[in-house]
């Protein structure tokens, strides 16, 4: 028991100062590096509490996918590091009324369990049948909230489409790939045999 103590406040300790290093790091890459760092400590609490499909989810998808996503976006960015940390101060004002709303956020949620712990407790069983984890969350999840996981699935694609639409620019002078021109084409057309002269080049 003491074990697990130590290893939960190890894993808040750091999980929170890698939080604070991801917003008040100058380097973007920094921040991602500190964001994967505070992932890690994420599930290793997770695991604490028996929710291992939940970290391994955590490690797979936040890591292995987004984390690694947002490094290599950050990395490609021409960022100029001058200009970032003279807008430092404009948008200090906005930074510190969004952390003040979560850190209310987390006191009302902190005080909700403080109150009544008996109905988060209530809300995790699943009947009463014993069950693994994984099995857990996928009988509630297929059944309960069906209706919410796809309405989460058609939220996801719109975004996506939206974000390619966004990003979509036609822009005059750039030679695009069209496949049924490409897959018209005849042998002539596609293949030209020359006599090229000794030493002559083509």
């Amino acid at each position: 028991m003491a074990l697990t103590a130590i290893a939960f406040y190890a894993f808040a300790a750091i999980l929170l100062a890698s939080a604070v290093m991801v917003i008040s790091a100058k380097n973007p890459v920094h921040s991602v590096l500190y964001l994967i760092l505070a992932f890690f400590n994420a599930a290793g609490l997770f695991v604490l509490i028996g929710a291992e499909f939940v970290a391994f989810i955590l490690v797979i998808v936040y890591v292995g996918a987004v984390a690694v996503l947002f490094l290599f976006v950050v990395m490609m960015l021409d960022i100029n590091f001058q200009e970032l940390r003279q807008g430092f101060l404009q948008n200090l004002p906005i930074g510190i009324l969004v952390g003040l709303v979560l850190a209310a956020e987390l006191i009302f949620v902190a005080g909700a369990w403080y109150v009544a712990p008996e109905a988060i407790v209530q809300a995790a069983v699943t009947d009463g049948v014993v069950m693994t984890n994984t099995e857990a969350i996928g009988a509630v999840l297929y059944t309960r909230y069906v209706y919410a996981f796809q309405a989460s699935g058609l939220i996801l694609l719109v975004a996506m489409i939206g974000a390619i639409v966004l990003t979509l620019r036609a822009r005059t002078g750039v030679r695009r790939q069209t496949i049924t021109q490409q897959v018209a084409r005849t042998r002539e057309e596609a293949l030209a045999v020359r006599k090229v002269p000794t030493r002559g080049g083509v």
